[in-house]
């Protein structure tokens, strides 16, 4: 490759594909660590604060009351399937009439999408919790799949890092199995989930409910505000109330002076130098003009998420990689996870002289009890519930007359409290749910699509039955009514927690990166994003992504010196 002024003037230290969590951690690192970084993101460009257009609305502001319209469905016709795509944050979610996807063998699947600054870090749950060697220990003590090369004190450090700066609100439970986090003051529980977490105390020995554990501030962090309890946070916050790279990552980065960030960027592939065995950059389409631009760097960090990280690596070949860049163990691409999903809910008369404070961006937790300190006979790994409790308004069928008198009783608490209990199961990693660019689709930039196979396997359905009916004995034996399956009969849903296909791992023979996020081929490439997880725990991954790019990124700074001063 000859240098020209063309890749003086688009030489970089770094480049970061994508600019959600990961993407936004791994640029605020290398740039305060001193490096020229360049961050890119397919989408449109969100600023903070000004580019939330629905954050202040009432719902009479919109014009269908939060509902999407026919057309819109259209749109986002598989996210709205396990993901509240509505009026107020559709401008937040891909169009997947003009971003296809292919699926094959089950349909249960869905890969929502956030393509701008920003990514799903402005629409995620938020829910923040640590792995723990119960996680981290799993594939090597069971046999399944490839064991993880770092365990939990290699993460603790870096946990304790990110925690600072997001601000976690929760309580400290002592679980070995749940580790504590670097706690801001909690949210609180509402009068009826207090008293069902003081029963299940009563009922159970080996399950607890929580307050969840939430990066939404209940004290200001940094230049940051407080959360305000108006539970609209997919809809962006203009005082930074929760985590998001625009509100926390991307200021600090663009501060340094030492950031470059490039909207509407298409990643298509990673440039790699044969002689030096190394990615010398990226290939990029510019989304609005349709040309193509080579940019450089002596980094590169793929957090372009799972699907698209991969199929960023897929499409990289050349002489020595013909199946993909860094692909030399043939699982590029395969053990595709994600968090299988049911609900049920009940109603419970009683506390009607009570009712609850504002909107809270949060609920209560019941940590993992299944395969904790023994095993179940019908199932690998475990699930979590999360889930809240509510006094509902009157249904319209239970009140008599009309006017007047109508809407003012349609003000009314009801005479009861609901309440929902949603299971997050861990699914095994298999070989055959994977991600390959499709043969016959492409998009409209004329890029192929990826292809999708992905299915449940009878783990995943075991489990999911399990949590279905222990999650009705809970609320059956602690006083509810009307008790019901909401999600998850007969299959299980997906969630947006798709990890998988650039697993780590310890041998380069069976996996693509190594203990420090890297190809193992290709060591100035780092991926730090789902497509890393060599298995997928059952509770919220984004806090571990943030762990696993702080440290990929003060080992990668330090290998750069280390090579300088060689």
């Amino acid at each position: 490759m000859q240098p020209t002024k063309s890749t003086a003037r688009n030489t970089y230290d770094a480049i970061v594909v994508g600019s959600g969590i990961s993407g936004g951690w791994a640029a605020k690192e290398l740039t305060e660590k001193g490096l020229e970084v360049l961050l890119l993101e397919r989408g449109r460009n969100v600023e903070h604060v000004t580019d939330y257009p629905t954050a202040l609305h009432n719902p009479w502001d919109l014009q269908h009351r939060s509902r999407l319209s026919l057309e819109d469905r259209a749109k986002y016709e598989l996210t709205q399937r396990n993901y509240s795509v509505n009026e107020g944050n559709q401008h937040f979610y891909v169009n997947e009439q003009e971003n296809p996807y292919v699926q094959t063998r089950n349909e249960t699947f869905v890969w929502p999408r956030g393509h701008q600054v920003g990514g799903r870090s402005l629409t995620w749950g938020r829910q923040c919790y640590r792995w723990s060697d119960l996680d981290f220990e799993a594939n090597q003590r069971e046999g399944v799949a490839v064991d993880w090369p770092l365990r939990y004190r290699d993460l603790e450090p870096w946990y304790r890092y990110v925690e600072k700066f997001v601000g976690i609100s929760g309580t400290r439970e002592a679980m070995p199995h749940l580790p504590d986090s670097d706690f801001i003051a909690p949210m609180q529980m509402n009068c009826l989930e207090k008293y069902i977490a003081t029963r299940v105390d009563q009922l159970y020995t080996d399950r607890r409910m929580i307050i969840g554990r939430v990066a939404n501030l209940t004290q200001p962090v940094a230049s940051r505000g407080m959360c305000q309890f108006r539970n609209l946070c997919d809809r962006g916050c203009p005082l930074g109330g929760y985590f998001s790279t625009n509100s926390a990552t991307l200021p600090v980065a663009r501060q340094t002076g030492r950031l470059t960030l490039r909207p509407q960027s298409i990643v298509v592939n990673v440039i790699y130098d044969a002689q030096t065995r190394r990615a010398a950059g990226v290939n990029l389409l510019d989304a609005e003009t349709g040309q193509t631009h080579e940019y450089f760097a002596r980094l590169v960090f793929l957090n372009a998420s799972t699907i698209s990280t991969a199929m960023i690596l897929l499409n990289s070949v050349s002489d020595r990689f013909p199946n993909g860049l860094g692909n030399d163990s043939g699982e590029l691409g395969h053990n595709l996870m994600t968090h299988h999903k049911t609900s049920v809910g009940g109603r419970y008369e009683g506390f009607t002289d009570r009712y609850f404070y504002g909107r809270r961006a949060n609920g209560i937790y019941v940590p993992r009890f299944r395969n904790v300190s023994d095993q179940h006979p019908h199932f690998r790994r475990g699930y979590n519930y999360q889930g809240s409790a509510s006094r509902p308004r009157k249904r319209p069928d239970a009140v008599p007359g009309f006017g007047t008198q109508l809407k003012e009783a349609f003000s009314q608490p009801a005479d009861y409290w609901e309440m929902g209990l949603t299971s997050f199961g861990e699914q095994l990693p298999y070989h055959d749910n994977f991600v390959r660019p499709s043969q016959h689709v492409r998009d409209k930039w004329g890029q192929p699509v990826p292809e999708i196979a992905f299915e449940w396997k009878d783990n995943e359905r075991r489990m999911s039955k399990d949590a279905i009916s222990q999650a009705q004995e809970l609320l059956e034996k602690t006083g509810f009514q009307g008790v019901r399956v909401t999600i998850g009969d007969p299959e299980p849903m997906s969630t947006v927690h798709e990890m998988g296909t650039a697993r780590m791992g310890r041998d380069p023979k069976t996996s693509v990166l190594n203990a420090h996020n890297q190809l193992h081929a290709v060591p100035n490439v780092f991926v730090t994003d789902g497509a890393c997880m060599t298995s997928c725990s059952s509770v919220n991954p984004s806090l571990t992504y943030m762990a696993l790019t702080a440290r990929a990124c003060d080992y990668a700074v330090r290998m750069l010196k280390q090579e300088g001063r060689s």
